[in-house]
C-alpha cells in the first residue's frame, strides 16, 4: 500500500488505499487541508509539493506539469499534487513555502 509522508506537518503519514490515485486526493481523503486554487485541474501551481524522497514513485509528468516546469514554476523536485499519481512505494513531501496556510502550523 502506497504512504505519503508530509514532513513539515509533524512527519504526517498517510496510506493510499491503492496505487494510482493522485496525491491530492489522497491528502484530502484524510482531512488534511492542502492548497488547491484552480480546483485541482492543473492551472496553477497552488498545490504544489516539493518532493524529498520518492520521485521515482510517482507518475510521469503530463502536459500541465511539464508546461509550468517550462517556464520555472516548477522545479527539479516540485510537482504538482493534484496531476501527479502515486504508484506505489512510499513518497516523502514538503509543504511548499509559498503555499502555506496561515491557519496551520508547521513543523520545521
Amino acid at each position: 500500500m502506497p504512504k505519503i509522508i508530509i514532513e513539515n506537518m509533524n512527519f504526517k503519514e498517510i496510506l493510499a488505499p491503492k496505487a494510482g490515485y493522485k496525491v491530492i486526493e489522497i491528502i484530502h481523503e484524510n482531512y488534511i487541508d492542502w492548497m488547491h486554487a484552480c480546483g485541482k485541474k492543473g492551472r496553477c501551481t497552488s498545490c504544489k509539493m516539493v518532493v524529498v524522497e520518492g520521485m521515482d514513485n510517482l507518475s510521469a509528468l503530463n502536459d500541465k506539469e511539464q508546461f509550468f516546469a517550462e517556464k520555472g514554476r516548477l522545479k527539479v523536485n516540485e510537482r504538482l499534487s493534484c496531476q501527479a499519481k502515486i504508484m506505489g512505494g512510499a513518497l516523502k513531501i514538503r509543504v511548499a513555502e509559498e503555499n502555506k496556510f496561515p491557519h496551520i502550523e508547521y513543523s520545521e
